[in-house]
Parts: structure tokens; sequence; C-alpha cells
């Protein structure tokens, strides 16, 4: 029985989307192995998305994740992506990484279904483009998490095989360069969905996750603004004005028509306008004004230090006190100084 407690201890410790959804991984994956082996067919359009036939089984928009064609593909999984989303089930909650996994699946295989049924219209080859494809696995997914991992733990390094060691928030490029590989020498379905779930995600925690800040009283908050999650951020310099250009202008228009909600309430501070940012970009603008003043008084009084005894030897006739590191109390005030600072500019998407 001591043999047995081990596992069940751990089973019972996993958080339940994350079981659940692992368990429906095993169950889908090996009816699919079991259809693939027994009736010699892949095609299974009822368990996959399959451009053509998705919208007679429009289940398949979220089974399709839950689907793995290979056995490598379903070891890969069941070591990856339940850890991960136990991680974040924990961090966030079980509603919550219940969204995000609804999210980050279905709107990348939506995007994939229409860009297929794009494709067939330009070039009208049936046989490929609609029912050539089946789209599965959880690429997409993994993609969304590696993003929720950079928001969470940009700086923090991972290894590699052993060989490698690397910033979390390089991997989802790395990722993403390895999708646009794939794509190119044909084998569209099921990578290309890796370029998806990563726009999708992003999008989701830029802009619409929902937070509950503790720092402001527990006042609900949407999105991450911060600079540091932008999204010329997950690109090369050289491209940072062109991206940012786009992303403005398509951000302003969204801000227009509603379809981007605002990150704080209108009346989270009262007497003022709404503030722009997330609770995040907020935590940054204070700090970086804390460090302004804490570094203007050390100047001051380091200039202020010099010479105590005059160029005669004698001593001066007064002499500045010496500066005493600031206080808890001190750094409080100076965050809340921050506080009453009102805000006379809209942020962007950036």
């Amino acid at each position: 029985m001591a043999v047995l407690s081990t596992p069940l201890h751990y089973l019972t410790s996993v958080p339940p989307v994350t079981r659940y959804f692992t368990l429906a991984t095993i169950v889908l994956s090996s009816l699919y192995l079991w259809i693939w082996w027994s009736a010699e067919t892949t095609y299974i359009p009822y368990l996959t998305l399959v451009p053509g036939s998705s919208l007679f089984y429009p289940w398949t928009f979220v089974s399709s994740a839950l689907v793995e064609a290979s056995l490598w593909e379903l070891a890969f999984s069941l070591i990856v992506i339940p850890a991960s989303l136990r991680y974040f089930e924990r961090l966030w909650g079980s509603l919550e990484i219940l969204k995000f996994i609804l999210i980050c699946v279905t709107g990348p295989n939506l995007i994939a279904f229409a860009f297929n049924w794009i494709e067939y219209a330009a070039i009208g080859d049936a046989d490929l483009f609609l029912y050539g494809m089946q789209y599965h696995g959880q690429m997409a997914l993994f993609t969304s998490l590696l993003v929720a991992f950079t928001q969470i733990i940009p700086e923090h390094q991972v290894q590699i095989f052993g060989l490698f060691r690397v910033r979390v928030k390089r991997l989802p490029m790395v990722y993403m360069t390895f999708s646009v590989i794939m794509t190119l020498v044909g084998l569209q379905c099921p990578y290309i969905t890796i370029q998806f779930g990563w726009f999708v995600s992003w999008i989701y925690l830029r802009f619409y996750k929902r937070n509950v800040t503790d720092t402001l009283g527990g006042v609900v908050t949407y999105g991450d603004r911060s600079e540091t999650f932008a999204l010329t951020s997950w690109f090369p310099p050289f491209l940072h004005t062109p991206v940012s250009a786009l992303a403005n202008t398509i951000y302003k228009v969204a801000t227009r028509l509603r379809l981007v909600p605002s990150s704080f309430p209108q009346d989270i501070e009262s007497g003022y306008s709404q503030v722009p940012g997330s609770a995040r970009a907020e935590a940054e603008r204070r700090r970086a004004l804390a460090l302004k003043a804490l570094d203007q008084r050390l100047a001051h009084s380091s200039s202020n230090l010099p010479g105590q005894n005059g160029p005669s030897g004698q001593p001066s006739r007064s002499s500045p006190p010496a500066s005493t590191p600031l206080t808890a109390e001190q750094r409080g005030s100076v965050n809340e100084a921050d506080v009453a600072d009102p805000v006379g500019s809209t942020e962007s998407e950036e």
C-alpha cells in the first residue's frame, strides 16, 4: 500500500483542470491511434480538424488539440504540457487556466481553418487544402505556454539537452523560427499553428486576461501593458519602428471600436482620468520615479560632502549634515507621491 500511496498522492495533488486535460489527451490520442491501426486510415475527421469537414464536426476545433498522431508526439506532450499547466493553474486559478486553454486552442484552429479556405479560394486545390490536412496536437498550446512563461519569468535561464543555456524570453521565437522553416519546406500542417498560437496567446495576455491586483486593493485589471511585454519586444531592433507604427495604428482602431478593454477601471484613482497600463506597468513607473529621486538625493549630498576643512587648514564655518540612506517610510513616500502625478497621455499598444 505504501508503494501505491505515492502515485495516488501525486495524482490528487495535481490541480483539476490539468488532471482532466491530461486524461482527455491520453484517451483521445489512444482512440485515434487505435482507429489508425485497426482501420488502417489516418482520415478521422471527427477527431482531428479537417478544413473541408470541420463544419460538420464543430467540436473538432477543440478536440483536435487532444489528439496526438504519434507516440513520440504524445510522449512529448505528456512530459511538457501537464507540468506547465500545473504551474499556471496554481498561479492563476482553475478558471483562468481553463479560459487560457480554450482560447489558445480554439483561436489558432479557427485561423488555420480560415487560412486553408483562403488558400483553396486562391489556388483551387481542394484535395490538398480542404481534405489533405488534418490539424491536431498541442503545438499551439505549447507556444502559448512559452509566451506565458516569457511574461512571468523572462530572464530565467533554462538548459536544453544539457548543452545550451537560453533565457526563457528567447524560446518562443526559437520555436517560431522552427515553425517558419517547417512551413516553408511544405509541412504547413500542423506546424503553422505554432505561429497562430503565439499571436493569439500574446493578444490575450496583453489585453484580455483578467487580473486581480492586491497592490491596488483587489481591483480587477486586464492584460499586461508593460513595455517589457510589448509587441516590439519580440522582434529585432531594426524592425521596431515599422512594427510599432503598424501595431499602434491597429490598437487605436481597436480602441475606438471598443474591442480592447481598458487596463484599469475609470475610477481607480479618484480625481484623475484612466491610468494607462496594467499594475505591472504602474509598478515599473513608480519604481523608476523612486530610483530617480534617490539618485538626485545622493548626487546632492555627495556635492556637499568634499572638504570639511578650508584651503588654509581651518575648519569651515558650517558643514552640511551627512546624508543618511532613505528609510522604508521615505521610500514609501516617494512611491505615494507618484500616485498624485497626473498622467497626460494615453498609452499606445506598445
